[in-house]
């Protein structure tokens, strides 16, 4: 799950109360029938049924085509998960405390989620940026990447995290919480409670200053 923790804000264009409710039902119904059938299967037709809608032209009507569709599955889920996350480091006061606040939130969203999850893993692979050309992996995660290595610089400008490249390990905690929403997509066994948990402390450990060891307290007062 890829979340740009910078910009929660909703800058989406105004439309009527009705407007904006057929277009969550339509693009709830898209979410739904990706997840359980594929990006290929989704077709009008099948999300027009899963809506309960009388034709496929009521999708028209609101999305220019699938790809218009697609853009706003990606933007809602998005836009969700920031507002979630953003919530969650703002309620803290010191920096290792909002590392921590952006990893379990994040990994709780992902568990929240899972139809959501399984949507975006479906569409990635098929989104393609304004000129036609397909979308890196890179490229979709650069904003969250972005978001996190502001997060990680402001902790060491405060003197709570050690010197570090703040890029790369921005790099390896997006990885990390990746293989997560993999991980609960692929089916097989796996602890994500003790995940979290383990996530936390590594990355804890990987980022704090050396004398911040067990009971030690930091900035404002960020438990070990």
């Amino acid at each position: 799950m890829q979340i740009n923790t910078t910009a929660a804000g909703d800058s989406r264009p105004h439309r009527s109360a009705t407007a904006t409710a057929r277009r969550a039902q339509i693009v709830r119904a898209a979410i739904e029938v990706i997840a359980e059938l594929g990006y290929d299967q989704a077709s009008f037709a099948r999300i027009t049924e899963r809506a309960g809608l009388s034709s496929p032209r009521m999708i028209s009507y609101h999305f220019a085509g699938k790809d218009d569709l697609i853009e706003q599955i990606v933007e809602d889920v998005l836009h969700a998960g920031a507002a979630t996350i953003t919530a969650a480091i703002e309620a803290e006061t010191d920096w290792r405390r909002r590392l921590r606040a952006y990893l379990e939130s994040n990994l709780r969203f992902l568990r929240e989620h899972p139809v959501e999850m399984a949507a975006l893993t479906e569409i990635g692979p098929h989104l393609r940026a304004g000129d036609g050309t397909p979308r890196t992996s890179a490229g979709v995660q650069e904003p969250s990447v972005l978001g996190l290595e502001h997060l990680l610089a402001e902790g060491q400008r405060a003197g709570e995290f050690r010197d570090f490249d703040a890029r790369s390990m921005a790099v390896m905690i997006r990885g990390a919480v990746d293989a997560a929403a993999q991980r609960l997509r692929g089916g097989t066994a796996f602890n994500f409670d003790a995940y979290t948990r383990e996530l936390v402390a590594a990355f804890d450990l990987a980022t704090r200053r050396p004398h911040s060891g067990p009971g030690t307290r930091t900035g404002n007062g960020a438990a070990p």
